[in-house]
């Protein structure tokens, strides 16, 4: 390990090989840090939280801090979950878990692998990130909040608490994601508005050109039919192939709590 003489380790916390803390970082007594961690100058890795390996925090980035909900109570010490290589820009910050009584150890935050947390972006308390997803400057994400896996958030992007963003999901700059943005999707504006296919997404990240058409024919038919959403989803079911695309999308939509954006 590689321990700045300023930084300031409590003594229970938990350091694997290789981590490194850099000067005037301070780690709480519940914190375990994977191999090859690298924690920047003035971060603070306090709560319950367990950092897998190759993780890169640079300055200023606030992880594990106790939550900004009211109802969490004194003295009691939120969950992170954060797995490997991810990096984490200066000053983000992520948020415990919520306790509002000794009772939610089933609460957690959790951030997935090869996640990119650029300056200034916060997750809320009980967010749940999933692998490889991008959270631009600026992002702010309200509490219990979902990202599935490969998702692009743009700067600026507010999201309202207990929404989700799908899979290959992209959301513009400085929108308003009010309802859940669905997978493969652009999201954009404010009011959101579902702006077609994720192309550029879908094509960088192997999807060939006939997945591609069938989730253009699913956006056609949601958004593009004057179809409700029941009325628009019993039709992908009858005229979209088969495909692991269209099993997720439909999934989504039959499980959003809060509605898709159309």
């Amino acid at each position: 390990m590689s321990i700045h003489p300023t930084a300031i380790i409590d003594s229970h916390a938990e350091l694997d090989v290789g981590v490194e803390v850099q000067a005037y970082s301070i780690i709480g007594p519940h914190v375990k840090i994977g191999a090859g961690t690298v924690v920047g100058p003035h971060c603070v890795i306090d709560g319950r939280t367990v950092i897998g390996k190759d993780n890169r925090f640079y300055s200023g980035a606030q992880i594990g801090v106790p939550s900004q909900d009211l109802k969490h109570g004194k003295g009691l010490v939120g969950r992170l979950i954060m797995g490997d290589g991810n990096t984490v820009r200066e000053h983000a910050s992520i948020s415990a878990s919520t306790h509002s009584t000794e009772a939610d150890e089933d609460r957690v935050t959790s951030i997935g692998s090869g996640c990119l947390i650029m300056t200034c972006a916060h997750v809320g308390h009980d967010c749940h990130v999933g692998n490889n997803v991008i959270l631009a400057n600026y992002v702010a994400m309200a509490g219990h909040v979902t990202v599935d896996d490969r998702a692009i958030v743009g700067g600026l992007v507010a999201v309202h608490q207990f929404c989700r963003i799908g899979e290959l999901a992209m959301i513009g700059g400085t929108t308003r994601v009010w309802n859940d943005a669905p997978p493969f999707m652009i999201t954009d504006g404010n009011p959101a508005k579902c702006g077609g296919p994720n192309k550029v997404g879908l094509q960088r990240n192997g999807y060939d050109e006939a997945a591609r058409k069938r989730i253009k024919a699913m956006y056609k038919i949601m958004w593009r039919s004057h179809l409700n959403t029941s009325q628009a989803l019993e039709l992908i079911e009858r005229e979209i192939a088969d495909a692991p695309e269209k099993t997720k999308f439909i999934e989504f939509v039959k499980t959003s709590s809060r509605g898709i954006t159309r």
